[in-house]
């Protein structure tokens, strides 16, 4: 975070990978419980924030979101002033980069983002934890968020978080194919497309394939993909070509639509992205995963 003056603040938002996703079981409120390993990317928004006396107003410039309590910052910065009780307000303009609806959690990011904002405008009132506490209610990847870690193991909703190192320096070469997702979608399909008892997917795949192997030889596996990918075998496809262009792991993010593949040679990532402009234009990114020194 930047602050570029007395009760004005410019931040990033950065996006995340899921480097593995597990579903094991649907709760009793209608949400699942998961194991997911996430890693943030250097790819980000950019938010800034200006303090006012009262009212809560956003600007997203050359975006469709919308303004008002629509917008996850809205409802962020809502939350915030309702738990700090001592007034005030907030004009927050969004530059988004991460793509809506991509499974890279842009929004979730941003909402993030602006609690750790207002926190440091107004002298730090809450401690991360609190903020973490605060962020549950607006999604269930807003707690990795608000934590200072680069990488996590998250289980419940995803919102139990304990952070990793996870041991990666390569080249991310993320392929959007440009239409949006929608994770409820996603869900609520996991289980119309498996077989059996879907909730025992992940637990024994096969170690030796290569386009299993993640940073540190960890595992990159995705129970979502198979339902998304079902829908749109497109896809698979950029999966496919990602591996084939060098990439040592490949794997859908989240709920979807955006592919990711990992890549240790800076010239074969460069290469694949100028080859995948070709088809989807600005919706394919280059990032590295955000260091230490990096963090928000």
């Amino acid at each position: 975070m930047k602050n570029d003056g007395a009760m004005e603040l410019v931040c990033e938002a950065p996006a995340k990978i899921n480097l593995y996703l597990a579903i094991k079981g649907k709760r009793a409120d209608g949400f699942h419980d998961l194991e997911t390993r996430m890693l943030k990317i250097t790819l980000a928004d950019r938010l800034c924030l200006a303090a006012r006396d009262s009212g809560i107003t956003v600007e997203c410039p050359g975006s469709e979101l919308p303004a008002g309590e629509g917008n996850l910052v809205h409802r962020a910065a809502k939350r915030f002033f309702a738990a700090h009780g001592r007034g005030g307000g907030v004009h927050i303009v969004l530059e988004k980069k991460v793509p809506i609806a991509a499974g890279l959690g842009g929004g979730s990011s941003d909402a993030a983002a602006v609690l750790r904002g207002l926190n440091t405008l107004h002298g730090f009132p809450f401690s991360l934890r609190q903020l973490a506490d605060l962020a549950r209610p607006l999604g269930a990847d807003v707690p990795f968020f608000v934590h200072d870690c680069t990488a996590a193991w998250a289980t419940g909703i995803g919102d139990e978080i304990q952070a990793e190192d996870i041991p990666f320096l390569g080249w991310i070469v993320l392929v959007n194919p440009g239409f949006a997702v929608s994770t409820k979608w996603v869900y609520e399909n996991f289980t119309l497309t498996t077989g059996g008892n879907p909730y025992i997917l992940g637990r024994d795949f096969v170690h030796g394939n290569d386009a299993c192997a993640g940073p540190g030889n960890l595992p990159l596996y995705n129970d979502l993909e198979a339902v998304t990918i079902g829908k749109y075998p497109e896809l698979g496809r950029i999966k496919d070509e990602l591996l084939a262009a060098g990439a040592h792991g490949a794997l859908m993010s989240g709920s979807g639509p955006t592919v990711f593949g990992l890549f240790a040679d800076e010239a074969q990532a460069r290469k694949s992205v100028a080859r995948f402009a070709q088809r989807y234009g600005r919706n394919v990114f280059l990032a590295r995963p955000l260091s230490t020194q990096e963090k928000l």
